[in-house]
């Protein structure tokens, strides 16, 4: 199975920047998909950005142009730099990977969540 930690949350004013990172380990055959989600209180959770192994990328249209998805294969890692920070970008992000074992099914793992809360 597959374990995901998260790193680089934290607090920021409004304009500023951070960037997340999350590495996935344990018995890995393959991970086709990494991925970011965000969770406010009381919200329902929401993709933020994803991208394939071969680097094709989907972002929420919020955060479109400020937050960039990018990934190392090789290590396993998927990285959200995120720009232009706003208030309603506070929330709880959380790494997402699909793994495919060796038949070709999928199973889908979340990371514990990383804090990011932006200032007025």
């Amino acid at each position: 199975q597959v374990q995901l930690v998260e790193s680089g949350g934290g607090l920021v004013q409004a304009g500023g920047s951070l960037r997340l990172s999350c590495a996935a380990s344990g018995s890995i055959f393959s991970i086709s998909g990494m991925g970011w989600y965000r969770q406010a209180p009381g919200n329902q959770r929401e993709l933020v950005a994803f991208i394939t192994s071969g680097g094709r990328k989907n972002y929420a249209d919020s955060v479109k142009g400020r937050f960039t998805i990018s990934r190392d294969n090789a290590k396993n890692t998927v990285y959200l730099q995120m720009n232009s920070l706003k208030p309603e970008d506070t929330a709880v992000y959380y790494c997402n990977a699909d793994e495919l074992d060796y038949t070709g099914r999928e199973y889908e793992y979340w990371g514990q969540g990383t804090q990011v809360t932006v200032s007025s």
